[in-house]
């Protein structure tokens, strides 16, 4: 099967074996040289290509441009406005906004000028009822500035006011890039740190409560080295990015931002989401511009597969040629949806795309560990990156992955204590996620992700369940009905599921009722039958009761971010959900389970 042709890096690994049994594993290619601030990069492109567009945005019905030219003279205003403001490591800079032309300034502004500032969710504030989260990030930063994009934000806002802190809008920009830049500013530049935070990131708390993650220059620019390394086309010609991914988390903010940024490239915003219903803005826009290289998330692949399966038109201009290859990441991506997205690939083109993914973390800044190859099997992460050493360390039959390297983080903003138990005795970093060997006694073929150490759990019979792959068979076979699951057994018998269904999908098998309110549709007996059908098929295949789910439950109440049992990109705190819905697992476990328990035929 011919796939097109892209220029793809050579991770060929340097093993070692210590005599506790952990393997150590760096790229034989050293990485080479990057600068000590990725805003280096903004000073090189804006002379060597002024007019090139840095971001491009939607206004109305036209596209509006920001050159690199442009760029540096309004970072280089903010920055000095920023000093003005007297803004620093003790009193950063919060932007509260989505992703758009003032984030952006002002992001690279605070970098400029080496003062310290973080991008805060928008969900904390426009999603959330009691701004709970959004309390303990304003109590974490104490920040000395806040820019909230416009008046959706003042409840919010008004929520963390406190004596000291400023706050701008989007009104207040005209003025900011008015200000006429002094020495000052040229000044600050040039006396950078590498080792010093340009920024916070706080994690999706998928985990837990999100941690303040310090992102220091020299992981900025290390990583993007380590990225181009990896995916040297990159290099080729200017890249054009079509993104949504929120710049408040790593993928979005600091991989892709700055894959335009380091390489000279494009990015331009996308309004849509991947999401039933708010999917058609991307749609649109890739119906206009044809990016050379697509990121994403597997939920925005399952709404790309979609639209492509029904618009051939969009598909020829999806593939054309000047896209180059294809990348997810965040979770995995379903089997079925590879297949389609193929599939449909070959039907159109005639080639095949290499869909690359791997292992990384806000940690990480974020790329760590990577696959630039094409792979049969969704797990497969593929090997540390240059620059990257893992250490991996025996947890039962699997592996822990600990990581060092100039991308990773010195620790957590203000948490001593969570800094210190973030890290080993050798100084390797505890991602907390699990890995196999994709080659049993070959660990130079790379590595299978193989869940997060911390939601695996015993069965009542002593017996482990690795959640993490558990998870990903099941979304793969429940597939389309199912679109993540939670998986339930701690000290039980048997492995159970709280499933978030595909409602789209469920309801495609009860038609006759309409636009009914889904626990009608999640009771129908169709829909039911369909789930039992499932459980039964996805038991047969079960190697043990570690690998069969014979119960569930279809989730009619979304998830919610306030009690944070999901983040804002999607990602399930499972702890999070089992805990606040401990009533529904008792449920799936009683000895006559109600109505809304499905048991599949041989449980």
């Amino acid at each position: 099967m011919r796939y097109r042709t892209v220029r793809l890096g050579d991770l060929r690994p340097v093993i070692e074996r210590d005599g506790s049994g952990s393997v150590r594993m760096r790229a034989a290619r050293p990485l080479g040289p990057y600068p000590r601030s990725i805003t280096d990069r903004l000073l090189h492109w804006a002379a060597i290509a002024p007019n090139r567009p840095l971001l491009v945005w939607r206004e109305r019905d036209r596209f509006v441009e920001l050159s690199y030219a442009d760029a540096l003279s309004r970072v280089r205003s903010v920055a000095q406005a920023l000093l003005d403001r007297g803004i620093s490591a003790e009193r950063p800079l919060a932007i509260l906004s989505g992703n758009d032309v003032h984030h952006l300034v002002l992001a690279l502004a605070a970098q400029y000028a080496g003062v310290l500032h973080a991008p805060v969710s928008p969900a904390y504030s426009l999603m959330s009822r009691d701004f709970g989260t959004l309390a303990h990030v304003a109590r974490v930063l104490t920040p000395g500035l806040v820019y909230a994009a416009d008046a959706r934000y003042a409840h919010a806002l008004s929520s963390i006011a406190r004596p000291g802190m400023d706050t701008i809008d989007a009104r207040d920009m005209p003025a900011l890039l008015e200000t006429v830049p002094t020495s000052h500013v040229e000044r600050a530049h040039a006396a950078i740190d590498p080792d010093a935070p340009a920024k916070i990131l706080f994690t999706s708390g998928s985990m837990g409560v999100p941690k303040g993650v310090i992102n220091t220059h020299r992981m900025l620019a290390a990583n993007q080295q380590m990225i181009l390394e990896t995916l040297p086309f990159l290099g080729d010609a200017p890249p054009v990015l079509v993104d949504w991914l929120p710049w408040h988390h790593t993928f979005g903010g600091n991989h892709n931002v700055g894959i335009a940024l380091y390489n000279g490239g494009t990015l331009y915003l996308d309004e849509g989401r991947p999401l039933p219903g708010e999917f058609e803005p991307s749609v649109r826009n890739l119906r206009e511009v044809g990016p050379t290289v697509y990121f994403n998330v597997p939920r925005g692949y399952d709404e790309l597969v979609k639209a492509l399966s029904r618009d051939r038109a969009l598909a020829q201009r999806f593939f054309s040629p000047r896209l180059r290859l294809l990348f997810y990441a965040a979770a995995s991506l379903s089997q079925h949806v590879a297949d389609e997205l193929a599939r449909i690939a070959i039907e159109t083109c005639g080639e095949r795309l290499t869909l690359v993914t791997g292992l990384g973390s806000t940690e990480t800044a974020p790329m760590a560990i990577c696959r630039p190859w094409e792979s049969a099997l969704a797990s497969h992460i593929g090997l540390p990156v240059p620059g990257v050493e893992v250490k991996l360390v025996p947890q039962g039959d699997k592996y822990e992955v600990r990581v060092k390297g100039p991308n990773v983080t010195p620790g957590y903003w203000r948490a001593p204590a969570l800094t210190a138990a973030a890290f080993d005795e050798d100084g390797y970093h505890r991602m907390g996620d699990a890995v196999r060997f994709a080659v049993p006694d070959d660990p130079s073929q790379g590595l299978l992700f193989d869940g997060r150490l911390g939601e695996d759990f015993k069965l009542s019979t002593g017996t482990w369940v690795g959640v993490g792959a558990l998870r990903a068979k099941v979304i793969a076979h429940f597939a389309p009905y199912i679109r993540d699951a939670v998986i339930t057994g701690h000290d039980r018998d048997s492995v159970g599921m709280l499933a978030l269904p595909d409602q789209e999908a469920c309801r495609r098998l009860c038609p006759s009722i309409g636009n009914a309110p889904f626990a009608e549709v999640a009771a129908h007996p169709a829909v039911r039958t369909a789930i039992a059908e499932r459980l039964f098929t996805f038991a047969e295949r079960a190697t043990g009761s570690a690998s069969r789910v014979d119960r569930a439950i279809l989730l009619v109440e979304p998830l919610s971010l306030d009690q944070q049992e999901v983040t804002d990109k999607g990602s399930i705190n499972q702890r999070a959900v089992l805990a606040r819905r401990a009533a529904l697992v008792d449920d799936l476990y009683a000895d006559r389970p109600g109505a809304h328990v499905i048991i599949g035929a041989i449980a």
